[in-house]
């Protein structure tokens, strides 16, 4: 690379077998129904459609929200490490604890939480294979309890900017400056810019189209109809096919990053590779700057229509 500092950011621990799924990174419904009394363990929701947590939750387990927990309000940007320490130390976590997240939209907003938990330097954090729809799908059991934890008092030893892309490094790969694989996880239409947002979204952007020279890889496709993720071989070659092998940097995008973080976590998390950064700004970001390059199939300039 020439002009990104880019960091190896650690092999994941991972067991193939078969080609299944075997990420010590993702757990199943019944791993972690068979944990949920360990101390060692905190089990954290990340749902943004309001009200299902106190509808029913995982047992014992508790609320944080996406748009005030894990972002920084009201600047657009990831929590601050001083309200990441202060939200770590009310739920009760230490440099030690095991958090499990979950949470509804496939666990789109569960895998920011991942995301943003190693950025600040707790890489012992995992999704539930399925998320929230998974468990209700099994009939497990619900609570409407909120928990109450033992305050700790966390602190962060290390940030990790590797594992995030800024605005001027996807121009720059998109110029020709730097390489790396950028990967747009948007439906087809948002991608060809036949549409700028999925049906009822409010952020939007001034343009539509994509990040010249990214490939379309939906996020969806990754999961199975339950949710749950594929099996790791055949995630290997889904990507794969689309030139996204580990070989080189990734940067994956999507609107505003909720499901870009779900690929990162797939990339990053699931398959190993080691140096694959989620760009946050998203299209809401790129699509209505000044003077960035723009692949717009569709022939659309200015509403996406």
């Amino acid at each position: 690379m020439k002009s990104m500092k880019w960091l190896l950011a650690g092999v994941v621990g991972l067991a193939l077998t078969n080609g299944a799924l075997a990420s010590s990174a993702v757990v199943s419904a019944d791993w972690l129904a068979e944990r949920l009394d360990r101390p060692d363990i905190r089990v954290v929701e990340v749902s943004v459609e309001p009200g299902l947590y106190e509808q029913g939750h995982i047992p014992g387990a508790a609320n944080i929200s996406w748009h005030t927990d894990l972002v920084d309000n009201p600047n657009r940007d990831i929590v601050q490490k001083e309200q990441f320490e202060q939200l770590m130390s009310r739920l009760g976590v230490t440099p030690d604890t095991t958090v499990v997240l979950y949470g509804d939209h496939d666990n789109w907003f569960a895998a920011w939480g991942a995301w943003v938990f190693h950025y600040y330097g707790h890489p012992n954090v995992k999704l539930l294979d399925g998320g929230r729809r998974k468990w209700l799908a099994d009939e497990r059991p619900l609570d409407t309890v909120t928990p109450s934890f033992t305050p700790t008092t966390y602190q962060v030893t290390q940030t990790r900017p590797e594992l995030r892309a800024r605005l001027a490094d996807v121009v720059a790969v998109a110029e020709g400056q730097d390489e790396a694989a950028l990967v747009d996880i948007r439906s087809p239409d948002e991608f060809a810019g036949r549409v700028i947002a999925p049906a009822g979204i409010q952020e939007l952007a001034i343009r539509a189209g994509h990040v010249p020279g990214a490939v379309n890889v939906p996020w969806n496709t990754a999961v199975q109809a339950d949710g749950t993720f594929r099996p790791v071989e055949e995630l290997r070659e889904l990507y794969a096919a689309q030139g996204v092998d580990g070989s080189k940097p990734a940067i994956v995008y999507c609107r505003i990053g909720e499901r870009s973080a779900h690929t990162w976590f797939v990339l990053n998390q699931v398959l190993g590779y080691d140096q694959v950064l989620q760009y946050d700004g998203s299209w809401t970001e790129y699509g209505n700057a000044v003077g960035v390059p723009i692949n717009n199939p569709a022939g659309t300039v200015w509403t996406g229509k």
